[in-house]
């Protein structure tokens, strides 16, 4: 331990901020190819894999965790999917990514990819500090960047070649930028999705997505035993407002009626409301900072598309630290951001569809009620349409 008064100072390649998905993934896979780096975490681990959120991964997104040796139980364990379905009218339709496209989603929790990166970069000894305090970066327009953090009341500098910002949307990677160094795009709506978890088998075997004259609703999955729900709800409500039986009576008169009947229901694990915004910072390189998932971007969850994003970041990122460490080729640590931005902003159109495609805007008047209604009718009953749904929602190629 340091003296008091004096820094715990230490070197590495790769800093990386934040300990979710985006940044263990990065960490593990520049550890795999033998590049040094640590992982700073506000948080404590428990806190991390605390946090519920999405469970749809692309194949891009299965293909990374691959490549980082982390997939032993995504595949015993993760459920294939090969289409989902859409309910208005009292109806359900199929869309079948499989025939379309050939192609298909994997349903696994993003606390399980969480959880299965952190046991590999334990299994590694490669380092990671929890709890750190007052996280700043320093220098990252030269030659030398640096990160400071407290922990356990001693001051530490870590001296790197790269940051990576992978520390989320209230992190301190975007917010160390200078305000005209960047700009924010920005869209937020007025509602959320309040969300449940619970043990009880999935009303079906695929995801339902329900456009109702009520709202939206989503009767998606973690598990043949264990099911996510969601209903939109106005921005201005309450976790705690909602009893489990309360949301359960407003879900069902979401469904269509087969599904309403099939819905087995029980007590909730978790129930928490989710905002909806759309979000893009540009650049997502600063000098040697790099931001990548939501410390750069925020999506509407309709898609599916957040993490899937975040690791489609961090794929372009590390590639670039490899081709530069191994290669001495920085071309595409040149390209990252404008690579980047090129697949975030085709996301954001497809998560800003499929969210005015099914959800009710407290201002739209009956005019856009019927126009809404009308693009759902030429969806199901046209197979472009259905096709290009289906190549967005399982990704579209890197």
């Amino acid at each position: 331990m340091a003296p008091n008064g004096s820094i715990n100072s230490r070197s590495t390649r790769v800093a990386i901020i934040g300990a979710g998905p985006a940044g263990l993934l990065l960490g593990q896979l520049l550890t795999v190819a033998g590049i040094d780096n640590i992982v700073i975490e506000q948080r404590s681990p428990e806190y991390v894999l605390g946090r519920i959120r999405a469970g749809i991964l692309e194949c891009v997104t299965v293909e990374a965790l691959k490549r980082a040796g982390v997939d032993g139980r995504l595949r015993e364990e993760g459920l294939v999917h090969h289409g989902i379905e859409l309910s208005f009218g009292g109806e359900r339709h199929r869309i079948d990514f499989h025939a379309l496209i050939g192609s298909d989603v994997t349903v696994y929790g993003q606390t399980e990819v969480t959880r299965d990166l952190m046991a590999a970069r334990q299994a590694s000894g490669v380092p990671t500090v929890y709890e750190a305090e007052d996280v700043s970066l320093h220098d990252f327009d030269s030659n030398r960047p640096r990160v400071c953090y407290r922990k356990d009341g001693v001051e530490h500098e870590v001296v790197c070649d790269y940051i990576a910002g992978c520390d989320g949307f209230h992190g301190v990677s975007r917010a160390s930028v200078p305000e005209p160094s960047k700009r924010i795009f920005e869209r937020v709506y007025p509602f959320g999705w309040l969300g449940i978890l619970s043990e009880t088998p999935p009303v079906a075997d695929e995801l339902i997505y329900a456009s109702h004259e009520r709202g939206f609703a989503l009767c998606s999955m973690r598990s043949k035993t264990r099911s996510r729900y969601y209903v939109q709800v106005p921005s201005t409500e309450k976790p705690e407002d909602w009893s489990d039986a309360r949301f359960w009576d407003e879900l069902r008169h979401r469904l269509d009626p087969a599904a309403a009947e099939a819905l087995v229901t029980g007590p909730s694990i978790e129930k928490s409301i989710a905002p909806l915004r759309s979000f893009v910072c540009e650049p997502m390189r600063y000098g040697r900072l790099f931001l990548a998932g939501d410390a750069a971007h925020i999506v509407p969850p309709t898609g599916a598309k957040g993490l899937n994003l975040a690791a489609s970041d961090v794929l372009y990122l590390a590639d670039g630290l490899i081709a530069h460490y191994q290669h001495d080729d920085s071309h595409e640590l040149d390209m990252y951001s404008e690579r980047c931005l090129r697949r975030v902003w085709k996301a954001e159109r497809f998560s800003w569809w499929m969210t005015s495609l099914l959800h009710r805007f407290p201002d739209a008047d009956a005019f856009a009620h019927r126009i809404q209604q009308a693009e759902l009718d030429y969806l199901v009953g046209s197979e472009a349409a259905c096709r290009s749904l289906a190549e967005n929602y399982v990704g579209l190629p890197r």
